[in-house]
């Protein structure tokens, strides 16, 4: 995400919100894609339906991540802690269990989506890389 991890955390949260809420939307719709070809719905409007579905919920997720790390790095007043993503990603996890009715897939969503994200801002911080050659 260009432009994500400008300036410091709990500044500038519309933008950052936006740009969750932009990639989530991207990802729903590609997750739909897949859907729509492996499930194959019945009609046209079906699989209009699922797709709608899936993006406005993974753009939701996005902008609830987005917002909730903004506002967490505010009230904490520490703009560069691993524990504001945490948090962003538990609630983006708490989300995705209410969207699914079940206690159990919130909990577990909310710690595998916190730890990741948690994850994700230590790697950032910390310089850590996926691929490319190695430094030496």
């Amino acid at each position: 995400m260009p432009g994500y991890w400008d300036g410091p955390e709990g500044e500038q949260c519309p933008r950052r919100a936006g740009l969750c809420t932009r990639v989530g939307a991207a990802a729903g719709l590609v997750g739909a894609a897949y859907r729509i070809v492996l499930l194959q719905p019945g009609s046209a409007l079906a699989a209009l339906r699922m797709a709608a579905s899936d993006t406005a919920t993974m753009a939701t997720l996005g902008a609830v991540f987005g917002v909730t790390t903004c506002l967490s790095a505010q009230i904490r007043e520490e703009p560069d802690s691993p524990l504001d993503y945490f948090i962003g990603g538990c609630a983006t996890g708490a989300v995705l269990g209410a969207r699914a009715h079940s206690y159990m897939t919130g909990t577990t969503a909310c710690l595998g989506l916190g730890i990741t994200a948690a994850l994700v801002k230590i790697g950032n911080k910390e310089g850590w890389r996926l691929a490319g050659p190695p430094k030496l």
